[in-house]
Parts: structure tokens; C-alpha cells; sequence
């Protein structure tokens, strides 16, 4: 039933298509350049910034749709830019205004630099290559404040559950934010979302969301999941997500290639 209705493969990035060590396996390379070869439509939606995100999709070796920072990024097979919308500056002061725990990093994702009050190793750590910039700075003395998304870390959920809470107390209904990881919290403008995005895309193309499967590990991937014909949950996604998601199907992880795995035994028939 997958294999007739489905034309669209659509995967998160961190989590999901990279493996443990955040690369892209020889092995998934390989199924995707099948599926390409099948005229299968391939988008890859990631909370990564653009620059971050081009050099690792680049090693599939196959043209796609690349939505990017939440779905506030769009760029086409192309890598033309199709769609984007930022945080305006004001509207960004305001929630650094807040009482933020100063123990938390708080990422600015700017368009050509990212710029963070802390410098987190564990961070830096997610680009093999250094293609999207950091900038350390203090937010007191910035006065251009303009952002794609705001992000914040830290290894106590806790504490990042109580940053969402103080925000959200201040600005009810003015954001969309999501944990993409259990320590990673992100605010984007309102309109922004993954199926969003993913919905301008398949749009474009002609189709909907019941001619495509997706993969995801992270709440930021939930209306995604939901929305598409086949949503799969990765087997190393929080527990939280899977209770919650509790109808749909939980592949194998992303250290064994669970999204590759999936579409060779399910799509390809291999």
C-alpha cells in the first residue's frame, strides 16, 4: 500500500537520517540514489540553519527540497531560496528581556552567523564542518536583535521546560516553539513549521500529503508526522514522543540506518 501511493520522501535530519557520529551512512547514500532513480520526490526538513544543513544533505548525491530552521527556510533541488520568514527584532529583545537562567546557552540563529552568549562545546559538536559560524556575544549590547529562530540548550530539561513556561506566560499564542531534542528548545514565528513548509513544496509539485512518508525523532517533527500519508517514529526518539504518537509505527534507529532500512524493505522492495 506504501509503495503505490507513496512518491514523496520526506526525513528529518539529527537524529533520523544522520547516524550517531552526525553523518549520513555509505548505506543510506545508496537507497537514496535508488529512490532518486525512481523519480521519487526527496525533501529533508531539519531545525538546522541552511549553511549547516547543505554540506551534510550534499552527501546523499541526490537533488532535493531542503526546508531548514523549523520550515522557516525553504530551498529548492536548486538551491534556490523559495521561502523565508525571520523573528523581528523587537519581537526577539522581548523574550531576552525575560529571566532567562544564565546557565543556559542561548543561540541567536542569524542569516550568515550564529551568535550565543555561551560557548558550548557539546554544541559545536553537531557540524563536522564549519560552514554556518559562530559568534559570541552579549545580548545587552546587541541592538539588532532580527532572527531566523531562537534556540536554547541545556542538559537539564527542567530548567528548559521553565524557560518555555516563562515565555509563553509572556507572550501566549505569539509563538511556535518545540523541543527538537529533550535539551533543545526552539521558538520560531508563528507561522513557522516544518508541514508548513513541506506543505508549499508538495503544493509546488502538485501532490499532498498522502502521497508521502516521513521520518522524524523529535516534537518538532510531530504535525509532520501526523499530517503525512505514513508518518515513522525513530526507535531512539524520547519516549515522550512515542507515547504521544502512541498510533503510529516505530522503526529501528538512526545508529542502524532505520530510515534507509525502512524505505529498501517497504518502498524499494530490495
Amino acid at each position: 500500500m506504501i509503495r503505490e501511493n507513496c512518491k514523496v520522501i520526506i526525513s528529518d535530519l539529527d537524529g533520523t537520517l544522520l547516524n550517531q557520529h552526525h553523518v549520513i551512512s555509505d548505506y543510506t547514500r545508496s537507497v537514496f540514489q535508488e529512490l532518486h532513480q525512481q523519480n521519487y520526490l526527496i525533501v529533508v526538513a531539519t531545525g538546522r540553519h541552511h549553511l549547516d544543513a547543505m554540506p551534510l544533505v550534499e552527501r546523499l548525491g541526490v537533488p532535493l527540497y531542503l526546508v531548514t530552521s523549523n520550515g522557516a527556510r525553504i530551498h529548492s533541488p536548486e538551491k534556490e531560496l523559495l521561502f523565508s520568514i525571520n523573528m523581528n527584532s523587537q519581537t526577539v529583545k522581548s523574550i531576552l528581556d525575560l529571566d532567562i537562567d544564565p546557565d543556559i546557552t542561548t543561540v541567536l540563529f542569524k542569516e550568515e552567523v550564529w551568535q550565543t552568549n555561551i560557548h558550548n562545546e557539546k554544541l559545536n559538536s553537531f557540524s563536522k564542518e564549519v560552514t554556518y559560524h559562530r559568534e559570541l556575544v552579549n545580548f545587552g549590547e546587541l541592538e539588532d536583535f532580527e532572527a531566523i529562530k531562537i534556540f536554547f540548550t541545556h542538559e537539564n530539561q527542567e530548567k528548559l521546560i521553565a524557560v518555555r513556561d516563562l515565555i509563553l506566560e509572556h507572550h501566549p499564542g505569539s509563538f511556535n516553539h518545540a523541543f527538537s531534542l529533550p535539551i533543545c528548545l526552539e521558538f520560531m514565528d508563528k507561522a513557522v513549521d516544518k508541514s508548513h513548509a513541506i506543505a508549499k513544496i508538495l503544493e509546488k509539485e502538485n501532490l499532498d500529503f498522502s502521497h508521502a512518508v516521513s521520518f522524524g525523532d523529535g516534537f518538532n517533527d510531530e504535525l509532520m508526522l501526523v499530517t503525512t500519508g505514513k508518518g515513522l517514529i525513530m526507535g531512539n526518539a524520547p519516549e515522550t514522543l512515542k507515547n504521544k504518537l502512541s498510533h503510529l509505527e516505530v522503526i529501528a534507529t538512526n545508529h542502524e540506518d532505520g530510515v534507509a532500512k525502512y524505505l529498501s524493505e517497504t518502498v524499494l522492495n530490495y
